[in-house]
């Protein structure tokens, strides 16, 4: 059974940073697989980043340049460095794994971890 599990949210002053990191347990994804999303409150969930089958890095625009996709194949764990926070990035944070990298569609999915930016 694959499971993704979030773990690294909290409450943060703007400006300050936070890591969130995701564990896959059930198998083990290829880096195109993953992917991080965000929803807010009232809002709908966007994506964060996602990462192309030749391995670029797509980051919502509303994050370039602060936010940061990493992984530790051993540990079979991807994170999400997040910096210089901004109130706008409050929401709660998934991580989410394709069952085939060329798919489009993200089957798995963690429970997500609250990231609150206070001003």
């Amino acid at each position: 059974q694959v499971q993704l599990v979030e773990s690294g949210g909290g409450l943060v002053q703007a400006g300050g940073s936070l890591r969130l990191s995701c564990a896959a347990s059930g198998r083990t994804f290829g880096t195109a697989n993953m992917g991080w999303f965000r929803q807010a409150p009232g809002k709908e969930r966007e994506i964060v980043v996602r990462i192309t089958m030749n391995g670029r890095l797509d980051y919502a625009d509303s994050v370039k340049g602060r936010f940061t996709f990493s992984r530790d194949n051993a540990a079979n764990t991807w994170y999400l460095q997040m910096n210089s926070l901004k109130p706008e990035d409050t929401a709660l944070y998934f991580c989410a794994a394709k069952a085939n990298a060329w798919g489009r569609a993200y089957e798995y999915w963690g429970q997500g971890t609250q990231v609150t930016v206070s001003s």
